[in-house]
């Protein structure tokens, strides 16, 4: 079964050891269309709809969403709320030693390429106190970097009410690493004044529901084979998409 935790009282865990599901992702300018929680929304949509591949199979939990990152580099926007490395490893690692006091295990759905680093770090040293933990990226194959025609297709999609077509723009499109070198130094700002890195020409809902379904595919088949890197990745091997 799957059921969202907040929706649950505690005598319905107590006899339960269930896999949690934690949505993670941020609040940070998606360009002058989208609204400032993409990435939270694509990460819960993803949890969801990976969630109902597997009722019957697994007895999952969705956690509530957390909503807020790692985000420094798109401080330069207003609407950006940024916790920060230290904090996000602090967060997931406090939240992980306490929801396994009841929960089997905790995989963090995660939305927000610039969580990685934190991330990654806070399961790999809950996994070293031997917590069953991984994490695992909502990344589609070939996707562009930021507030382009990718994640406007799954906002259309899920949101697009809160789509302003209207001012979408084009930011710059070379692939992401070939802009690394000058993000790290001038930040998103530096790079595109409009916050977006890619092209939302083009998109569709009916592009952000292949998007999404494929992406929730791969994360079903993840969780049924449960294979964790070194650095809590879960199905590494899995050909869905790559970390961002």
């Amino acid at each position: 079964m799957s059921t969202p935790l907040a929706d649950l009282a505690w005598p319905e865990l107590t006899e339960r050891r269930p896999l949690v599901l934690l949505p993670l992702g941020s609040c940070e300018q998606h360009g002058p269309h989208l609204p400032l929680d993409t990435d939270a929304a694509v990460a819960s949509a993803v949890a969801e709809r990976a969630a109902a591949r597997l009722l019957g199979e697994l007895d999952l939990v969705i956690a509530p969403v957390q909503s807020y990152g790692a985000s420094g580099e798109h401080e330069g926007f207003a609407g950006t709320v940024s916790i920060g490395h230290v904090a996000l490893r602090m967060l997931v690692t406090e939240i992980g030693r306490s929801m396994l006091r009841w929960a089997g295990r905790l995989l963090v759905v995660n939305g927000h390429g610039g969580n990685l680093t934190s991330l990654a770090d806070a399961v790999t040293g809950l996994r070293g106190e031997s917590r069953d933990v991984a994490w695992w990226p909502c990344v589609p194959r070939g996707s562009d970097a930021h507030a382009g025609r990718t994640e406007t297709s799954m906002m259309l999609r899920l949101r697009p009410e809160a789509v302003r077509g209207e001012r979408a723009v084009a930011g710059p499109t070379e692939p992401i690493h070939l802009l690394m070198e000058r993000l790290v130094r001038d930040s998103v700002r530096g790079v595109s004044p409009s916050g977006v890195l890619g092209d939302p020409e083009g998109a569709s809902a009916s592009e952000g529901e292949r998007l999404l379904e494929r992406m929730a595919a791969g994360l079903a088949d993840a969780i049924r084979g449960w294979q964790v890197s070194d650095r809590g990745r879960l199905g590494a091997g899995l050909a869905h998409g790559v970390p961002r």
